[in-house]
């Protein structure tokens, strides 16, 4: 597996390296792990509700993944993933439980207690949401992924609905920690731990 640091990027640029990713997972090349902030931008799926979107000042990107509407900015570690699903089991349910099982794992590697929420996707502490996840997979091959909040300001999420739930609240590592996180940390133990989940949980065939 490639895995590819790219700093603080704007949404489109990532989304123009994931294609490329894609295109040669497809023809046989290596998969791939985008590890990156993003330049603030609201974000929302195919099937999301724009009227999620509090704010009327708010202007949310239509993109190709599932899930509603979400917000991307510094402080977020977001990872996207371009597996060839068709080795790993064509089973994209299963791939959406590993992710947050990886989420899970990785948060208890900080000494952060968190959890699934069965029939909502991502993952939660008691205080509120700290990661969310939204896919899309185009002939097996996955794209987008994971968005860990671990020093964010998550007063941007005030002005929608995220992820269409009201009321929804959310939290970071360092909230929950208590102390602040530097995003190398994290991004390095990501960097390290991902591929060895992944055999594990998701073999290639």
């Amino acid at each position: 597996m490639i895995m590819r640091n790219l700093g603080l990027i704007g949404y489109a640029e990532a989304l123009d390296i994931q294609e490329q990713c894609v295109a040669q997972v497809r023809d046989a090349g290596a998969e791939t792990l985008l590890l990156l902030e993003h330049a603030p931008v609201y974000t929302v799926g195919t099937g999301g509700d724009l009227g999620n979107v509090l704010d009327p000042g708010v202007e949310a990107l239509r993109v190709n993944r599932g899930g509603d509407v979400t917000y991307h900015g510094p402080g977020q570690l977001v990872g996207y993933p371009m597996l060839d699903l068709a080795c790993r089991g064509r089973d994209l349910h299963r791939y959406l439980r590993f992710l947050e099982e990886f989420l899970v794992e990785l948060c208890a590697e900080f000494g952060v207690e968190s959890f699934p929420v069965p029939g909502r996707t991502g993952v939660w502490t008691e205080r509120g949401k700290i990661a969310s996840i939204g896919v899309g997979v185009r002939r097996w091959v996955s794209m987008h992924g994971f968005c860990l909040n671990v020093d964010a300001d998550t007063s941007a999420f005030d002005r929608i609905n995220p992820c269409g739930m009201p009321g929804c609240s959310i939290t970071s590592l360092s909230r929950e920690r208590g102390t602040t996180l530097r995003l190398d940390q994290v991004q390095d133990l990501v960097g390290e731990l991902f591929p060895r989940h992944l055999e594990r949980r998701l073999p290639r065939c």
